[in-house]
């Protein structure tokens, strides 16, 4: 058998294998939509919302970028979410003082 054939053949075994698993994805997938909000293993499928907003996700991921080489959009990134962080928690301030105002008033006018 010559090396050109030999290659031939090992390439149709190899397509053959990926629509065997092209296909049993094809069928995970669908049973997965068929069964709603529980997974085959018996989690709850909201899960991976939670795990999404957990800290240490974000931190993972951004380390995740910085490896990829993408370090100056990872920086930028992170320079942007640390202004948004700082101007929500000025606003929690002022909002939190507003409302410690708007309660002395209304104790004031309970007591005249």
């Amino acid at each position: 058998m010559s090396r050109l054939t030999e290659l031939e053949a090992r390439r149709r075994v190899l397509l053959a294998r990926c629509e065997v698993q092209r296909l049993e994805l094809a069928q995970r997938l669908a049973s997965l939509h068929r069964e709603g909000p529980q997974a085959e293993d018996g989690r709850v499928a909201g899960v991976g919302r939670a795990a999404a907003r957990h800290p240490l996700a974000w931190i993972a991921a951004l380390a995740g970028l910085t490896v990829l080489g993408r370090t100056r959009d990872v920086l930028a990134l992170l320079a942007f979410v640390r202004t948004a962080l700082t101007v929500a928690s000025r606003a929690a301030q002022l909002l939190s003082f507003v409302a410690a105002v708007r309660a002395r008033r209304a104790a004031r006018r309970a007591e005249s």
